[in-house]
């Protein structure tokens, strides 16, 4: 799946979040840093987002037991 991002040029270098993905930001010195970077953080805020969905109790999602 692909996820939009948006990338700003600052002082520092490159901030980049995925707006798809609420809280999912990064940074970088260069361009290509910090997309790398996001990529990265996309790939982990998925996996973490994983986690929680199969730790829930089925019953709290409305699966019949």
């Amino acid at each position: 799946m692909k996820y939009p991002v948006a990338l700003i040029r600052t002082e520092e270098g490159y901030s980049v979040s995925c707006p798809g993905l609420p809280g999912c930001w990064s940074q970088g010195s260069t361009e290509e840093e910090a997309l790398a970077n996001i990529q990265s953080a996309i790939g982990e805020y998925l996996e973490v987002a994983r986690q929680l969905v199969d730790a829930r109790d089925p019953r709290e999602v409305g699966i019949p037991v």
